[in-house]
């Protein structure tokens, strides 16, 4: 298993040792991120729901648990009011770091493991919580901006190529063979720049801010998590490779994108900058732990 997701682990210390070397200028970073973003993601997504052979009754099952682990995720990570006395800007700004997954990891390990078949399951289940996790961390970081929060979600690249993908698929169309070809080009691209981003995102000074909150935030999602997947996942009957695409996406660090999100909503920005960087060194070592134990 370690030397299965070496490489994914690999591309994300080259990032980071890439960004504090050679390429430092934060606006090429940035650059990058909305290129993988907006341009490679979309095709990666689009051509794995599309083609793919979908089992919808056993879908089912899995996003009811992926909706049931990410809520709990939720509430194990904003019981950090009670427990570490955190204010209510730390709350409203790192609770979302408890829940929120790295998409790119996600896509690379599950691909890793399972093919096109197990990016496929994986990508509907992300279809339903990428929205789910973006609402809920807006409504904590802005409190009241509806309109904001709809224009987020109806925007999303990443939604629409799921929802594209997933009416290609369950109607059967087809696509022209030098497109098919030319998404597949842009999609081979997107996992390793992807992994790559999240390196250059790392920020290992940040967390002395803050100590407590990031090791329990880091626990909530590395550890914590992923053992009420595996719970949701029993009790459900959710079996195969769309187990595996649960377990995979509860024991993903926190997504970048919160950091962003942070940042543009006004919010403790370096906080969950710290929580990020956190998961994602700590997920080197528990994602294996995870998989072996419970995949």
């Amino acid at each position: 298993m370690i030397t299965l997701l070496l490489p994914d682990f690999l591309l994300i210390l080259l990032g980071y040792a890439l960004r504090r070397s050679s390429f430092r200028d934060d606006g090429f970073w940035q650059g990058m991120e909305q290129f993988i973003y907006y341009v490679l993601f979309p095709p990666l997504l689009f051509n794995a729901v599309s083609r793919a052979p979908l089992d919808m009754a056993q879908s089912g099952p899995m996003l009811l648990a992926g909706l049931l682990f990410t809520l709990g995720g939720l509430l194990l990570g904003y019981a950090a009011r009670w427990l570490l006395q955190a204010s209510p800007a730390a709350l409203n700004s790192g609770t979302q770091c408890a829940y929120r997954f790295n998409t790119y990891v996600g896509l690379a390990i599950i691909g890793g493991l399972h093919g096109q078949q197990g990016i496929a399951a994986f990508a509907v289940l992300v279809g339903l919580l990428i929205p789910l996790v973006n609402l809920i961390a807006i409504l904590q970081l802005t409190r009241g901006q509806g309109n904001r929060i709809w224009r987020e979600l109806l925007t999303n690249p990443l939604i629409i190529a799921i929802v594209l993908g997933l009416c290609w698929n369950l109607n059967e169309w087809s696509l022209p063979a030098w497109l098919h070809h030319g998404l597949g080009l842009l999609a081979g691209a997107a996992l390793p720049l992807g992994l790559i981003t999240v390196g250059g995102a790392l920020r290992l000074a940040a967390w002395r801010g803050a100590p407590w909150l990031v090791a329990w935030w880091s626990v909530v999602k590395l550890l914590l998590l992923p053992l009420l997947a595996v719970a949701c996942c029993r009790l459900l009957g959710v079996t195969g490779v769309y187990y595996q695409a649960a377990l995979v996406l509860a024991c993903l660090p926190s997504a970048t994108t919160a950091y962003i999100l942070a940042v543009r909503l006004g919010s403790d920005g370096q906080l969950v900058a710290a929580t990020i960087t956190a998961t994602t060194l700590g997920a080197m070592l528990t994602v294996p732990l995870n998989l072996a134990l419970w995949g």
